[in-house]
C-alpha cells in the first residue's frame, strides 16, 4: 500500500464545485500517477479546466480534498501552498506570454519568481536550454508580437518547464494551431515527459492530441466521471455517449 501512495502525484478525492446554483464537479475523483500523461476529455461546460485550477487552488472546491505530492492543499496556509505550486507548471490555453517583454526576458521573469537565488549566468543557460527543449532557440529576443500562434504556445512552454516543475497542467494546449502545428506540440508534450520526468493533466477536446500523448483517459460528464481507462477501451466501447464524442472529435 505504501508503494501505491507514494507513486501517485495527484489525489482528488470526492471534490465538488458550484457557481451559484451551477454545480460544475460533483463529487470527482481521480489520481494522477507519478510519470504518466493523463488526458482529461469532456464536452464543454464539463468541468475539466475548473477541475486543474482547483488542483492548484486558483479556485477553492466547496467540498472534498485534493492532494499534490503527498501534501493535501486544501489545508496548506499561503506561504506552504505557494511552495507547492512551484513544483506545477500550467500551461494556459492562451500562453499568457507577456506582450512588452521579449522571449527572453518572458522567460527570465518567470526563473527568477520561482528561483530567487538563482545566478545570472546560470539564468542564461537556463534560458537557452528551455528554448532549445522546444525548438526555439532562435527566437531568444523576439518580441511575442513576431511569433505564430503555434510558437508562442512553444515559448509558454519552455517558460513553464524552465524552473523544473515535478506536474504539468495542461489546458487545451492545441487550441487553435492548425492540425501540423498540433501535432508538434502534442509530441512535444510527450519529449517534456521524458525529458523532466514529469506527470501530466492533459486537458483537450483534440482527440489526436489525446491520442498522441495519453497514458490513460479520464472521460468527464456533468461534473463526474463517466469513464476511465486505455485509449484501446475507449475506441471499442459502445456506449453512445463515448462513440458520438470521439466521432465528433474526428470529424470537426
Amino acid at each position: 500500500m505504501k508503494n501505491e501512495e507514494n507513486d501517485i502525484a495527484v489525489r482528488v478525492d470526492n471534490v465538488s464545485k458550484s457557481f451559484g446554483e451551477h454545480n460544475v464537479l460533483r463529487n470527482l475523483s481521480l489520481t494522477l500517477r507519478k510519470g504518466e500523461n493523463l488526458v482529461v476529455l469532456g464536452k464543454s461546460g464539463t468541468g475539466k479546466s475548473v477541475l486543474i485550477k482547483c488542483i492548484v487552488r486558483l479556485l477553492e472546491p466547496d467540498e472534498g480534498r485534493i492532494e499534490v505530492l503527498g501534501q493535501e492543499i486544501t489545508a496548506l496556509k499561503t506561504k506552504d501552498l505557494n511552495e507547492v505550486r512551484k513544483q506545477v507548471g500550467f500551461l494556459f490555453q492562451s500562453g499568457a506570454l507577456y506582450d512588452s517583454m521579449t522571449v527572453r526576458e518572458n522567460l527570465a521573469f518567470h526563473l527568477r519568481h520561482i528561483r530567487k537565488d538563482i545566478k545570472r549566468s546560470d539564468e542564461e543557460a537556463k534560458i537557452v536550454e528551455a528554448l532549445e527543449n522546444v525548438g526555439l532557440p532562435e527566437a531568444i529576443d523576439k518580441m511575442p508580437s513576431e511569433l505564430s500562434g503555434g510558437m508562442r504556445k512553444r515559448v509558454s512552454l519552455a517558460r513553464t518547464i524552465i524552473v523544473d516543475p515535478e506536474i504539468m497542467l495542461y489546458d487545451e494546449p492545441t487550441t487553435g494551431l492548425d492540425p501540423i502545428t498540433s501535432d508538434e506540440i502534442s509530441k512535444l508534450i510527450n519529449e517534456i515527459q521524458k525529458k523532466y520526468k514529469t506527470s501530466s493533466i492533459v486537458i483537450t477536446h483534440d482527440i489526436e492530441c489525446a491520442r498522441t500523448v495519453a497514458d490513460r483517459f479520464v472521460m468527464l460528464k456533468d461534473g463526474e466521471v463517466y469513464k476511465e481507462g486505455s485509449l484501446k477501451d475507449f475506441e471499442q466501447d459502445d456506449d453512445p455517449f463515448v462513440r458520438s464524442f470521439f466521432h465528433q472529435q474526428v470529424t470537426n
